[in-house]
């Protein structure tokens, strides 16, 4: 599960809505952030039709006024100076300064979410908020930060708004009070302290299996959400001896593979997901920038038939060795050699772009079949519990014709948003349906119009 800083319960819904305290002596225009070691490629790819864009909602009891939410955002994003920042592009880096703008302002969320995000457009804030019925939707560019500071955000955003409606919300958790300058580990980039391990494990460089469909319009983005009980999947995890994050990894690896299996193919290729997982659970930090890194459990039906139940042992298995603090920091580790070789640092801009596009576009990239992430049961401050129905989560927009899958569970419901860039939903279709051949009840919503399982 993610984590965020743990904050004092003690503090009152007052302090929430005090203005953040100025640093003494610091300027905030003389105030830049170099981009974190993730962050560095989400820009390179960037296209006029892709951008790496994720969201993040949560789904109140009444609804939304939009006039409440935008005095919530104006308050909360001063605490937030990595999120109230507009990118810039230097000679060897680009890098994050902050913006005085106007804005950004909330909106009346749109029919396909997570649409391309240019630099120059929204007064150059690279985060967009949205409100539709009771649902508030923060949408944010990955060279800002991970999951975990979007849902930092959100959530304060969201204790504010409830406040500014006279329903006090004590900051903990996730929610950060807006009284407090932001800790300077929250802004640091965690992995640099962590690249400490003296070997550097390769990368997975076998082409796997990719998908195959009717591309979508570039403002087209596919929405299909399940909505499960966690006690249900829970248990029947369970009777697979496997956590809830391997029994749904164990279930996208099938439907993957029954897809595959449906289509002409000249030979069969491994089926390998990439999931991002929070370094956050093994290396203490507070950042609020990006901290992840990818594991990629697989299948390679080349070495035969395998059943459901197999799926899941050797998802079990590759979790169980790959997911600790040691293989975890040998990753960071190669991931952080660039940063370290001189040579690439002093290298122009313009052609490390265009190494890492090719290299991302070319290797990356068709090194998995499919995206997964799971966010872990959510927990918000007590009293901020009785006015939440649920939490979603989108991986956004992906970056070739393929399937993103992410999970969120907030007490006992659990969703599963699924979001593609191409017509057919044969993947979510074998997904869904397995669920509800293991006994659970799945509720589907979609912003699809056609018949969908």
């Amino acid at each position: 599960m993610m984590t965020a800083k743990k904050q004092n319960n003690k503090q009152t819904t007052s302090q929430i809505n005090k203005p953040m305290q100025k640093q003494p002596g610091r300027s905030r225009k003389d105030v830049w952030y170099k981009l974190d070691l993730s962050a560095i490629v989400y820009p390179t790819l960037q296209r006029r039709d892709f951008s790496s864009v994720y969201r993040l909602s949560v789904v109140l009891k009444e609804d939304i006024d939009p006039a409440v939410l935008q005095q919530a955002l104006d308050k909360t994003l001063t605490r937030f100076p990595t999120y109230k920042v507009t990118i810039r592009k230097g000679l060897f880096w680009r890098y994050l300064e902050p913006n005085n703008r106007p804005g950004p302002y909330v909106r009346e969320d749109i029919k396909n979410p997570c649409m391309p995000m240019h630099f120059k457009g929204n007064n150059r804030y690279l985060i967009r908020v949205y409100y539709y019925g009771p649902r508030i939707a923060l949408e944010a560019h990955h060279c800002l930060g991970d999951g975990t500071g979007g849902m930092c955000l959100l959530q304060t955003l969201t204790a504010v708004y409830l406040g500014l409606l006279g329903h006090p919300i004590t900051p903990s958790g996730f929610v950060l009070p807006l009284n407090e300058a932001p800790d300077p580990g929250e802004l640091e980039d965690a992995y640099m302290r962590y690249a400490t391990a003296k070997v550097k494990p390769p990368r997975p460089a076998e082409r796997t299996y990719r998908v195959r469909g009717t591309k979508e319009p570039f403002y087209t983005l596919n929405i299909i959400d399940g909505v499960l009980s966690v006690r249900q999947v829970m248990a029947v995890a369970k009777r697979y001896g496997a956590t809830i994050t391997e029994y749904l990894n164990a279930v996208l690896l099938y439907a993957l593979l029954q897809k595959q299996n449906e289509e002409f193919h000249i030979k069969l290729r491994p089926v390998r997901i990439a999931m991002p997982v929070n370094l956050r659970r093994f290396f203490p930090s507070n950042t609020l920038r990006n901290f992840i890194t990818m594991v990629y459990p697989s299948i390679d039906p080349r070495l035969g038939e395998y059943s459901f139940e197999e799926i899941v042992t050797q998802v079990h298995n590759y979790m169980r060795y790959y997911i600790n603090d040691k293989f975890l920091c040998g990753d960071i580790t190669t991931n952080a050699a660039t940063q370290h070789n001189l040579l690439i640092r002093v290298v122009p801009l313009f052609i490390k772009d265009l190494v890492v596009k090719t290299f991302y576009t070319r290797v990356q990239d068709k090194n998995s079949s499919a995206g997964l992430t799971n966010m872990g049961a959510l927990k918000v401050p007590e009293d901020m519990k009785p006015y939440i129905e649920r939490f979603d989560i989108y991986m956004g927009q992906p970056f070739s014709s393929r399937t993103n899958c992410a999970i969120i569970s907030f007490e006992d419901i659990l969703t599963i948003n699924f979001a593609s860039s191409i017509i057919e939903a044969d993947v979510e279709r074998h997904f869904f349906r397995k669920l509800v051949q293991d006994g659970i009840h799945v509720k589907i919503e979609s912003n699809r119009t056609q018949d969908l399982l």
